[in-house]
């Protein structure tokens, strides 16, 4: 399965990861240093939970940490994958109520983690509009970027799911 969507005219994110809210990070497996140049996000012991939309080997976290996985592409997602980008945001949201710090991570950290960092925002509380912007503000402009996963939101993802799940 592709899960890497090629965003030839955005630029790197210039940091590895960014938070969100307090306790909750967004980042990616890659960013962009100072020079220009790509450098791996290594995740070690600086989040409670990591939850990974793409995975790659030797990126973190290490086994004492808990980590939930669920690749899904950067592009229009079935109705399971809907099902569980709102599952793996419950956890987010629940986590970061109880104080734990939580990251959600994909390959860049632009659209697959802001979908589910979106939809965290959401089950906490935020306007779809509002979590869309809050997350551009403090992550990067080119976040969210993937147009079908804002209106994904904007829609609301039970009604997506819905929706999507009658094309198949």
């Amino acid at each position: 399965m592709r899960t890497r969507q090629k965003d030839r005219d955005v630029p790197g994110p210039g940091a590895p990861w960014n938070e969100i809210r307090p306790g909750l990070w967004m980042g990616g497996h890659h960013w962009t240093d100072p020079a220009g140049e790509l450098q791996p996000a290594i995740v070690t012991d600086e989040f409670d939970l990591v939850i990974s939309l793409y995975t790659r080997s030797g990126h973190g976290p290490p086994a004492t940490i808990e980590h939930r996985v669920a690749e899904i592409p950067d592009a229009a997602l079935t109705a399971f994958q809907i099902d569980q980008v709102r599952l793996l945001a419950l956890l987010a949201a629940t986590a970061t109520k109880t104080g734990r710090t939580t990251l959600v991570r994909c390959h860049a950290g632009y659209n697959r983690s802001g979908l589910v960092v979106a939809q965290t925002l959401i089950e906490l509380g935020y306007e779809p509009r509002d979590a869309i912007q809050l997350i551009r503000q403090r992550r990067s402009p080119w976040a969210l970027h993937n147009a079908l996963f804002e209106e994904y939101l904007l829609t609301g993802l039970d009604i997506a799911h819905l929706l999507v799940g009658l094309e198949s």
